[in-house]
């Protein structure tokens, strides 16, 4: 047996009017929506009626209600019955000409948003039609009456009275409501009037102020646009960019900020759709790497949620924001190629948005190689300058790395990059697959050891006893003590990392954590690799290290030994392990123990 849903109608408009709306200022816009679909299904047959709508704020009409009149087709007795009064049917507003794609009204909702604020909304229409006028009256408990009378209206159009609720008649003050409807409807292609004591206030602009005038110059349209974006999103953008995309009936302007930007805050997009305000705060407009870009657009067909307050995401959507994405992408290339200085000031500014379009886009990678700084041996530069003297890209992934390595390879003249920031690793790596292997190599800390001086071996032979000292000292930190000569020669000792020994040391954690099973596996690697997870370069040029032979094996070359290992973990800004921190704090209080014996 087949049963029909009960609907409480009353605890429908409660859902609807409180819970789907963010807040009651909606209702300006649903109002000033039906207005305008009104006089525009009547301009499609009266092309030259009258597109006005007049908003009479409480104090206006001296009755504590708020009154809002417009000049389109009206309704007959039978269309307020199918439109105003029957929720999710639309077959019905299709027949009628009153659908609208995409948008809630359609379902015949969009009036309940009024008992957000309105404990009674009155209704009084004539259509062009013909007929006599109708009134509709419905209160927030869910009930309705229709009436019909040549009386309630002489001219042809439609207003709507709305009686406040007790708790909400500021939201019909003239102040409240003038701010509401120019917020909304200001880009609106009718004239909207706000009534007051001082006489009417016009709050629609008439043309989008991101079109260009016939007289007007490109400076000129950019200074203006500029002014619009100071006005309207609260900055003076570095770049303005209008675009468009005819797909979506999409016209608008990219603005560019001034400032840095976190790649994590939201986007916040000003969005109209059909010239009527969607919301300030719209997201998804841009892709994310355009986190430093916002958008002031107008579109015919992108879908707004059930709230008309954001964009539904769909193909179009997705469409229009690769498309948007393309055009600040070119026009950064643009400004790259035109106004260099420019470019090199938005990319220091925004440079992890523009790394991250580099990583999958050729044009932009070229304008990232041209002028985004890297920190090197040779300074803060582009890679572009750095690559004149090294041909070839040596990289570290770590920037902690980096800054160990950095003076002891500046001094035996070999050049390093820094990129161990966000995609800066993957930045150089795709540099050298676009230009060949040779281009980008990513360093490893022993290839550095390789290219230090090896000692006399005389001088190797004096360091023996202090060598045999260290391998036993260093043996309890995953060590081996390696002597070299090399710049600068005020550092004492070198800690490098070997990736054999580093891999190893993975694979026997690993072995201690896993299943008896993985155990004997990682073992036999474990096995095979029996080599120390770092080296202590110890600097033969060093004074200080040209003494440690003079100590011999005794328990002062022990601490010396452990200390510049300390030492040398600090200098590389690798926090201390447990067991560094103890080596630390024993070394150093021995040898001051030592230092104040009599």
């Amino acid at each position: 047996m087949t049963h029909t849903f009960g609907v409480n109608l009353r605890g429908v408009i409660d859902l609807l009017s409180h819970h789907l709306y963010s807040s009651p200022r909606v209702y300006v816009r649903e109002l000033l929506q039906n207005a305008v679909d009104a006089i525009t299904a009547r301009r499609a047959v009266e092309p030259d009626a009258p597109a006005t709508v007049v908003i009479e704020p409480a104090e206006t009409t001296g009755t504590g209600r708020l009154r809002v009149t417009d000049s389109g087709i009206g309704l007959t007795e039978d269309e307020v019955h199918a439109l105003l009064s029957t929720l999710g049917s639309t077959s019905k507003r299709d027949e009628l000409g009153f659908a609208r794609q995409g948008f809630l009204g359609q379902f015949g909702v969009g009036m309940l948003s009024c008992f957000l604020v309105a404990e009674r909304v009155e209704l009084t229409t004539r259509s062009a039609k013909g007929g006599p006028a109708v009134r509709w009256v419905a209160d927030a408990s869910g009930s309705y009456s229709v009436e019909v009378d040549e009386r309630f209206a002489t001219e042809v159009g439609t207003t709507v009275e709305l009686v406040p609720r007790p708790d909400a008649e500021h939201w019909l003050c003239r102040d409240v409501v003038a701010a509401l409807a120019e917020e909304f409807g200001s880009l609106l292609p009718v004239s909207v009037d706000v009534r007051g004591p001082g006489g009417d206030q016009r709050v629609t602009l008439g043309e989008l102020p991101w079109l260009r005038g016939a007289d007007e110059s490109p400076e000129e349209h950019e200074a203006r646009l500029s002014d619009y974006c100071e006005a309207a999103l609260g900055f003076r953008p570095f770049g303005v960019l209008p675009v468009s995309a005819p797909a979506a009936g999409l016209t608008g302007a990219i603005f560019v900020l001034p400032g840095g930007a976190h790649p994590g805050n939201r986007q916040a997009h000003r969005v109209y759709l059909k010239r009527m305000l969607v919301g300030t705060a719209v997201e998804g407009l841009l892709p994310d790497w355009a986190y430093f870009a916002r958008c002031v657009v107008n579109t015919e067909t992108l879908r707004p949620t059930a709230s008309r307050e954001a964009l539904y995401e769909d193909e179009t959507l997705l469409a229009v924001r690769d498309q948007l994405g393309a055009s600040l992408r070119d026009w950064m290339v643009r400004l790259g190629a035109s106004q260099p200085e420019r470019a090199g000031a938005l990319l220091a500014t925004h440079h992890l948005g523009i790394k991250s379009v580099a990583l999958v886009d050729d044009e932009m990678l070229r304008l990232a190689e041209r002028w985004l700084p890297f920190e090197t041996t040779e300074g803060v530069m582009p890679l572009r300058q750095f690559r004149r003297r090294y041909p070839t890209l040596l990289y570290t992934p770590d920037a902690d790395e980096f800054r160990q390595l950095a003076p002891v390879a500046e001094a035996q003249g070999i050049g390093l990059v820094n990129a161990g920031y966000a995609y800066d690793t993957e930045l150089v790596r795709r540099l050298g697959e676009l230009e060949g292997a040779s281009v980008a190599r990513r360093v490893e800390p022993t290839e550095l050891l390789a290219a230090l001086d090896s000692p006399a071996p005389e001088v190797a032979a004096g360091f023996a006893p202090v060598l045999s000292v260290a391998e036993r000292v260093l043996a309890r930190h995953d060590c081996a003590p390696v002597l070299r000569e090399f710049d600068p020669v005020s550092l004492p000792a070198l800690l490098i990392s070997d990736p054999a020994g580093q891999r190893r040391q993975d694979a026997e954690q690993a072995r201690q954590d896993s299943d008896p099973l993985w155990a004997d596996l990682l073992e036999r690697l474990v096995d095979e690799e029996p080599t120390a997870s770092q080296r202590l370069v110890l600097n033969a040029r060093n004074p200080l290290a040209q003494r440690l032979p003079a100590l011999g094996g005794d328990a002062v070359a022990e601490l010396v030994v452990e200390s510049l290992y300390v030492h040398a973990v600090l200098q590389s800004r690798r926090p201390l392990r447990p067991r560094e921190t103890a080596a630390l704090n024993h070394s150093f209080l021995a040898l001051l123990d030592r230092a104040v014996q009599p």
